[in-house]
């Protein structure tokens, strides 16, 4: 184990590039011949409907599935035919926000965020909570919230606590399914601008599954469209709005999606 986590390559391809991928569950095919290439410093949201696989897809990336066929590079790694050491390495790369945050919910915020840390650095106890500390702080959370359990904390602090884990170990890749799911208006509005500073602030690459237009009309720079087992458009979100694919002239193009962009012109942003 190491101090500090090291970045694991000085290349400046993608950060991420999946080519050919193959997913299947017995005779269930989800991707067929998949690729995908995301840019460094990129915000990209993944977007596609129920059955396309999204989840499986970050699941692929981060090591948590092998895929029947197809290659996966993360900072020009290939993560499966990494040697152990390697693995450790590229798996210290990226932070991971899971749709329900998956909290230790015996351990206190401050112990969560804490883990990856004891895990994979030697750092002593003492520098280890403050640097936990720091991390809660960077995610908007109230003094004091490193003291409390999962349980005594609302939905939004959790997605929040959640993030501070996810950053505990300085990553180069932020891995989010879902941020937003289950928040109120304000509360995802206000998320998502956090998301957006830390992205910025932190330099980060992010991998983001979202069904919420808001969400992709203000943070991302390009979107992924899963159908059809493969990906069939990536491009800003204002370019998905001509696509001529049913799906997605439905998905932007319907009252939602319309509702999404007045809003984010309204806000001035450009997308």
């Amino acid at each position: 184990m190491t101090d500090l986590p090291a970045q694991i390559d000085d290349d400046e391809g993608p950060a991420i590039e999946v080519h050919g991928l193959r997913s299947q569950f017995g005779d269930n095919v989800v991707h067929e011949n998949l690729d995908l290439t995301v840019a460094r410093g990129e915000v990209l949201g993944v977007v596609g409907g129920s059955g396309t696989g999204k989840s499986v897809l970050l699941n692929s990336i981060i090591g948590l599935r092998r895929p029947e066929a197809g290659t996966i590079k993360v900072m020009g790694q290939d993560i499966q035919h990494a040697s152990r050491r390697r693995w450790s390495e590229i798996e210290r790369s990226w932070g991971v926000l899971f749709q329900q945050g998956a909290l230790f919910s015996n351990l206190t915020v401050r112990e969560n965020v804490a883990a990856p840390m004891h895990e994979h650095t030697t750092l002593s106890r003492k520098v280890i909570d403050e640097l936990a500390d720091l991390k809660i702080a960077l995610v908007g959370l109230r003094p004091g919230a490193g003291d409390l359990k999962p349980a005594e904390l609302s939905g939004g602090m959790r997605k929040r606590a959640g993030l501070a884990r996810a950053l505990a170990l300085d990553p180069q890749l932020l891995f989010l399914d879902e941020p937003t799911a289950g928040l109120d208006p304000i509360g995802a509005g206000a998320f998502d601008e956090l998301l957006r500073d830390l992205s910025e602030s932190l330099d980060l690459t992010v991998f983001m599954i979202t069904h919420d237009l808001d969400t992709l009309y203000t943070i991302t720079d390009r979107v992924a469209v899963l159908a059809d087992r493969h990906v069939i458009e990536t491009a800003p979100v204002r370019e998905l709005e001509r696509s001529t694919h049913p799906w997605v002239k439905e998905y932007f193009l319907g009252p939602r999606g319309r509702a999404a962009a007045t809003a984010s012109e309204r806000a001035g942003k450009s997308v």
